[in-house]
């Protein structure tokens, strides 16, 4: 038969053979929750691989509804739990839980990033580690569960997978979450956003992970620990507190002189 006249792949075929091509059971397990095919399909659909495939549907608007759903369901939670907290108190417990920081780390816990579908230029600059597009994810899926469970099973999801940010918001009504810390007091100064760069040894079972966190080109701080996140979370903490004490180390270009960061004494 001539390449005319070959059967051409369809946006659905490609789309159905990208979705089939992994087994979403573990993640339906993680999640504690079953959702039909087609919608979780469309959850799971970053815009770079419907704009590739297209013109196909992306999870954008389960997204924004699952913000929706997570917001309320997170803020209803500490209203409860800290019933002598002011609004401004529990506003800034609810952002920073919440935060694109919070839901890519709950998004790692599950395994989220094997199940997203990417565009070629996403999947090959690493888009199933990113941080925004981990985060947009998990909005979707809980938009998802919304729309076939409603909201009580929904914010039941919610709830268990932020169980541990949500019991270690602290007394100071700030849940400690350095990345979030960094990255607002970046935005104070007007600073590039924090850029994570992580390494690891040792076998499988007994890695120590070692993660730098740059602003522009220089390392602000790092921090060891047994996984990557936790590693992550202490260079934050590092280059908050160095910030704190060289707030002008960041007011330059990153090919201007600096201050020295904790890093390269």
């Amino acid at each position: 038969m001539s390449r005319s006249r070959r059967k051409k792949i369809t946006g659905e075929d490609a789309w159905d053979t990208a979705y089939t091509a992994v087994d979403h059971a573990p993640l339906m397990a993680a999640l504690g929750v079953e959702l039909d095919t087609d919608l979780l399909r469309l959850a799971l659909t970053h815009r770079s691989f419907a704009n590739e495939h297209g013109p196909l549907p992306n999870n954008e608007r389960l997204e924004f509804l699952g913000d929706a759903v997570l917001g309320l369901s997170v803020a209803n939670k500490l209203y409860e739990q800290f019933p002598s907290r002011p609004e401004s108190d529990i506003s800034k417990m609810r952002a920073s839980i919440v935060s694109r920081y919070g839901l890519a780390d709950v998004a790692r816990e599950i395994g989220l990033g094997a199940h997203v579908l990417l565009g070629k230029g996403e999947e090959v600059t690493g888009g199933r580690d990113k941080d925004s597009i981990l985060a947009d994810t998990t909005e979707a899926l809980f938009g998802a569960i919304y729309r076939q469970h409603g909201f009580e099973p929904a914010r039941g999801v919610i709830l268990r997978l932020f169980a541990e940010k949500l019991e270690s918001a602290t007394a100071t009504g700030r849940h400690q979450d350095w990345k979030t810390a960094l990255q607002e007091r970046l935005a104070e100064l007007k600073a590039p956003t924090a850029e994570y760069r992580a390494t690891s040894v040792g076998p499988d079972h007994d890695q120590t992970f070692t993660a730098d966190v740059f602003v522009g080109a220089h390392s602000r701080g790092r921090g060891v620990g047994p996984n990557k996140k936790l590693a992550e979370q202490e260079a934050a903490r590092e280059a908050v507190a160095f910030l704190r004490d060289h707030p002008e180390a960041v007011a330059y270009t990153a090919e201007s002189i600096v201050a020295p960061s904790p890093t390269e004494h």
